[in-house]
């Protein structure tokens, strides 16, 4: 297996996008407030039954092919898994674009704007081979953090980013206005990556 390092473009993107997204809900995690929140919050994992599929490519204005339209990627970054040519996952970090709120016109946040692997190829190790790339990537640009955006309807990518280090940054219970995501959270997970030694004086 090899991991390309690509620049975001109408033929990378096209390759990218034959990696599927979907996955099975099956359980969510509910957002407790304790005394209103004053008490803190917590976030209780429950099933969902019956489980269904939820495919971010098939949401309105989503899916890699899109983003050109929608946001100068001139400063981002595509990493490609893979094997005997055929491509198994792939990651995307945005960087550098105004258009992008979560960054805040900063350039010193990165955001794991997109990470995938195929159904056959996941639980595997892949994707923390995927992330650990998109990290060394920040941190050769000297990016404070890095930052994504996951729902409490996808426990396995939020369990993911903890393995990974990162830790809660943000929760919203009313980022989507849209009817049929009204039930879900907004959850963005932070990663602090290293600073370079500052030299004494």
């Amino acid at each position: 297996m090899e991991i390309v390092t690509l620049a975001v473009n109408t033929e990378s993107l096209r390759e990218y996008s034959t990696i599927p997204i979907s996955f099975q809900v099956r359980s969510t995690l509910a957002v407790v407030l304790l005394s209103e929140g004053l008490g803190g919050i917590r976030l209780d994992q429950e099933a969902v039954v019956p489980a269904y599929v939820k495919d971010y490519d098939e949401a309105k204005g989503e899916g890699p092919m899109r983003w050109l339209e929608r946001f100068d990627t001139s400063s981002w970054v595509l990493f490609i898994a893979r094997k005997e040519g055929a491509p198994l996952g792939g990651a995307t970090v945005a960087y550098r674009t105004p258009a992008v709120r979560m960054l805040r016109g900063r350039d010193d946040i990165a955001i794991l704007w997109d990470i995938r692997v195929h159904p056959d190829h996941r639980r595997r190790g892949l994707g923390t081979t995927l992330f650990s790339e998109a990290v060394a990537w920040c941190e050769q640009r000297n990016c404070q953090y890095l930052e994504v955006e996951t729902q409490n309807v996808n426990v396995p990518a939020c369990r993911f980013y903890i393995r990974q280090g990162c830790r809660l940054g943000e929760l919203d219970n009313f980022a989507y206005p849209e009817p049929e995501l009204a039930h879900e959270v907004r959850l963005v997970w932070h990663l602090d990556l290293p600073q370079p030694a500052v030299p004494e004086p």
